[in-house]
């Protein structure tokens, strides 16, 4: 059986901000092809999944343009009517409520939520919970983080499931489907074993954030999170949690605040000046831009351990 052949017009994904993420998918949907597999993806995350698994079987669209925050992200009207003309949603249901709320609302055939192939956790907002604090997410209201992508053995999990939804919704594709997921998982442990063996001796496990996107992380590879001031890039620590803060630095060796590429970094460098630390990026990944350390996943990724090691005191 064959599966629908539509694609989101170049000229209306363009004005719709659903850039195409690749230069093969960029160049396919330019070309107006129709004999690709259509996969509309909430966010980079389930973007790089798609094209690693589909290949040159796929046209993938981010409904995310790179360099927006994926949580503040707002689909119109015009949107939803083009994302019936897709064969697939791929998607992190609780991550970002108005895709939720649009997928929900298509005639997609092939829905694929990323959080119902591994198993979702609560990590709260870090190492501790301090009052005034808010949950990044309507998934962490509900006591679920959605940033598991950030595990490279959660990430492989969903890589799996998104992998066997491509061969029953594609068929006549299915042997490349499954090949390149074997591949892409076997990539992903590759970078779990540089996680483990590159975080397992340190002089300290705790890091700090001003985003609390890394709680997998944390767990997977013994180490500890502390999230500053909640979810407000542009909110201060109050002077008690400073203080706690460099307590807890002077206790546990901690030498380094982290900050991300797509928000303000005004929080960490706040706190870093006044706890004597210094800064560095830890990256959640949400989006590839120029400031981020890497063209794709693995790239930003390892970079990410190298920050963790040098904070850390890797031996």
């Amino acid at each position: 059986m064959n599966v629908r052949r539509r694609l989101i017009p170049a000229a209306a994904a363009a004005s719709l901000g659903l850039g195409a993420l690749t230069a093969c998918s960029s160049d396919s949907a330019a070309s107006g092809n129709t004999d690709k597999f259509d996969v509309v993806a909430s966010f980079y995350p389930m973007a790089f999944l798609a094209e690693q698994i589909g290949g040159d079987h796929v046209n993938v669209t981010s409904l995310t343009e790179p360099g927006q925050e994926p949580h503040d992200l707002e689909i119109s009207t015009q949107q939803r009517a083009q994302l019936e003309e897709a064969d697939a949603a791929l998607y992190l249901k609780g991550l970002q409520p108005a895709v939720d709320k649009a997928f929900d609302q298509t005639g997609i055939e092939t829905k694929i939520d990323a959080a119902t192939l591994t198993h979702l956790e609560d990590h709260g907002t870090g190492g501790h919970s301090h009052e005034g604090e808010e949950a990044h997410s309507e998934e962490e209201e509900h006591g679920r983080d959605p940033h598991v992508w950030l595990d490279p053995v959660k990430y492989a999990e969903i890589a799996q499931g998104v992998g066997k939804a491509f061969e029953k919704a594609d068929p006549d594709h299915a042997a490349d489907y499954k090949k390149n997921t074997e591949a892409l998982v076997t990539k992903l442990k590759g970078l779990d074993g540089d996680f483990e063996n590159g975080l397992k001796n340190t002089k300290s496990k705790v890091f700090f954030t001003n985003h609390a996107a890394f709680g997998y992380l944390a767990e997977r590879y013994g180490l500890t999170q502390e999230a500053i001031s909640g979810v407000d890039p542009d909110s201060e620590p109050s002077g008690a949690r400073v203080r706690e803060l460099q307590q807890e630095a002077k206790a546990d060796g901690v030498t380094t605040v982290f900050y991300e590429t797509l928000v303000s970094d005004k929080t960490a460098k706040t706190l870093a000046r006044d706890a004597n630390l210094k800064t560095d990026v830890l990256d959640p990944i949400e989006g590839i831009t120029d400031k981020s350390r890497g063209d794709d996943y693995f790239q930003v990724m390892e970079a990410n351990l190298k920050a963790l090691q040098t904070a850390l005191g890797a031996k």
